[in-house]
């Protein structure tokens, strides 16, 4: 999958970059609400590996799902556990989609 340089939800643009490596413990990806900028990291911070192409697409769904839970007000908004399940089978749709 390609991801996008940016998109559309509801009425606000949101934009995507990429970045070597995210700060903080482990986190592969943010999104910004107040900036409608979701960030994607490239490289892990903990041990320098790579990530996967398949790592980056499943970090901007998860990022992207955060957005739209978050645009719909809905209690799951910052749930990790919850928005990371979804986002797994969102990318596994995705990937397998048959056009």
């Amino acid at each position: 999958m390609q991801i996008p340089k940016s998109f559309k939800l509801g009425n606000r643009q949101y934009s995507v970059h990429f970045t070597q490596a995210m700060p903080g413990r482990g986190h592969m990806g943010e999104v910004d609400y107040a900036l409608r900028k979701v960030t994607i990291a490239t490289t892990s911070n903990l041990t320098g590996r790579s990530f996967k192409t398949e790592e980056m697409d499943d970090t901007f769904w998860h990022e992207v799902t955060h957005a739209i839970l978050k645009d719909m007000s809905h209690k799951l908004w910052n749930n990790e556990r919850f928005v990371t399940r979804f986002a797994n089978r969102l990318t596994e749709v995705i990937n397998t989609a048959k056009l």
